[in-house]
Order: C-alpha cells, then sequence, then structure tokens
C-alpha cells in the first residue's frame, strides 16, 4: 500500500500516525516507517552494519572457530584444547606428530617448541630430550626418545606453562603469519584460514608454494581479481600438494570442509557451518 501526498497543511511536511486498510488480502506490504518528517534525512548506516565490515580470523570468536576446523581434521574432535596431551607417529616421514596443531620431531617445530619451555620452566620433564630432539630433527627416528618422550609429553601437558608455550608457538610460527598474509592478500575470514590450514599441514614453506602456485593460476583480491576464483585456484593447489604424499592424499579437509564454505559463499566462515572430514560429520551452530 502506498500514500501519496499532493498537498502539505504545514510547513513542516507530511505526517503519518495511523492507517487501517480493508478488504481480502493480496501480496505481503512492505511496513511502514515510524512517524517522521518526510523532510528528514535518513540515517547512514553504522560502520558495523555496512556489508565491507567484515570479521578477520584473528578475532577471538573466529580463531575459536578456526581451531576447531583444524581440530576436525588433525583429530577428529571439536575438542582442541584436549589436543595438547597428544602424541603418536602417524607414519607420516615427521617422526612423533604432537600437541594442538601437530608439532613433529622431524620438521623442527616440535624443538622449538620445548626449547621455549625450557626457556620457562628449565626443570620441565621435557628438558632431558632437547639432545635427542636436536638429533633426529629432519628425520622419521625416535632414537633416543623411546621408550619414555610420549608419557613426557602427556605429563609435561598437564602443565599450564606448556600448554601456554604451545599456543603461543602455534600463534608465532602458523596462525600469525599465514592470517597476516591473507590480510595482505584482501581475502576473508575463509582465505585466511586456507591459508593456516596449509600451513599446519605443509609448514610456512608449504604455504609459501602452495600460494605460489595459486598465484599462477588467479589474482587475489588485493591485485584486483575475484576472491572466489582466486581461492578455488589456491584450493586446487592445496590438494594437489596433498596428493603428494600418501599419509595426506586424504584431501576432505579441503574437498568437504574448505570448499564446501567457498561453494556457499561463506567467505567470511558465518555459523552456522556443517562439513565432514575423513566421512565424519561435524556442527558448530555460533
Amino acid at each position: 500500500m502506498r500514500v501519496y501526498g499532493t498537498q502539505r497543511g504545514t510547513a513542516y511536511g507530511y505526517s503519518l500516525w495511523e492507517v487501517e486498510a480493508y478488504g481480502s488480502g493480496g501480496a505481503t506490504p512492505t511496513p511502514s516507517p515510524s512517524p517522521s518528517s518526510s523532510t528528514s534525512p535518513s540515517p547512514s548506516p553504522s560502520p558495523s552494519s555496512s556489508p565491507t565490515a567484515h570479521v578477520n580470523l584473528d578475532d577471538p570468536a573466529k580463531k575459536e572457530i578456526a581451531m576447531k576446523l583444524v581440530s576436525s581434521a588433525e583429530n577428529s574432535s571439536l575438542d582442541w584444547r584436549a589436543q595438547f596431551s597428544y602424541i603418536e607417529d602417524i607414519n607420516d616421514g615427521r617422526g612423533y606428530t604432537a600437541g594442538i596443531i601437530g608439532f613433529c620431531s622431524g620438521t623442527g617445530d616440535m624443538l622449538d617448541l620445548v626449547e621455549a619451555y625450557t626457556a620457562k620452566n628449565p626443570n620441565n620433564v621435557l628438558a632431558p630430550y632437547l639432545p635427542a630432539l636436536r638429533s633426529v630433527n629432519g628425520t622419521s627416528s625416535h632414537q633416543g626418545l623411546d621408550p619414555g618422550f610420549p608419557a613426557a609429553w602427556r605429563q609435561a601437558a598437564t602443565d599450564p606453562v606448556f600448554t601456554q608455550t604451545q599456543e603461543a608457538e602455534r600463534d608465532r610460527v602458523y596462525f600469525d603469519p599465514a592470517v597476516a598474509q591473507g590480510k595482505a592478500d584482501g581475502l576473508r575470514a575463509l582465505g585466511q584460514f586456507a591459508y593456516y590450514d596449509a600451513a599446519v599441514m605443509h609448514g610456512p614453506d608449504g604455504l609459501v608454494s602452495i600460494r605460489k602456485a595459486a598465484l599462477a593460476k588467479a589474482k587475489p583480491p588485493a591485485q584486483g581479481g575475484n576472491e572466489t576464483t582466486y581461492l578455488n585456484a589456491f584450493l586446487d593447489a592445496r590438494e594437489a600438494e596433498m596428493r603428494k604424499e600418501e599419509a595426506h592424499s586424504d584431501t576432505t579437509r579441503v574437498s568437504t570442509e574448505q570448499r564446501k564454505f567457498l561453494n556457499e559463499g561463506n567467505l567470511d566462515l558465518t555459523p552456522p557451518l556443517s562439513w565432514s572430514v575423513y566421512g565424519d560429520p561435524y556442527t558448530l551452530n555460533s
């Protein structure tokens, strides 16, 4: 229903105080605005309500989502805080894999973690294994670590200093650099997460290599490209890299997780989220 004003009775414009409509119903009417002068300007939307005001992955709520997404793939659980004590050899050539993002005895990040922990707590139960960790770095060997290292790791995980150090090293080595690169490329939360997850599995250098392959196919938004097109190119390159290793050849953490969100147009990782990894379904409502 529309009301047309054809003649003002005052100098202040029109005021509409009450409207009643009679007759059979049709299409749902557009709600009338609150009574106001027609000459008053409409308020501008606040920055927080603007459609261009996106929330980055380092926002605490988004970061919590990121941790749960990674945990669903790394540990088949959304309870990422239960993974501080996790440790096993998954036979991927990286030795022991442990902790909240899979620190590995063969790739150097576990060594860095235990050194950082020992700097804070010199008498910790993992400190005696530092010589062995230095020796096996770059290999899949357990020499000097067996049989006591896994039990020592689980004991260390009861120490708040160790859990805090795990989080600090996760952020320093993986999360913060990946999110910063995502922001620089003009990517929203989903793209920033795609970078972070790639860094977790393939290391920071692996992320650089995958991003380089994607840039050969498409431009990110910061270079004038389409975000969806670029992310598809990045995920293509990520899946190709995963297939090079038997232990990582199941690409569902990309195909039925990140790619699903992308196909849904959920570039901001806005809940509710539903996905699956290795055939296991997960849901986040908030």
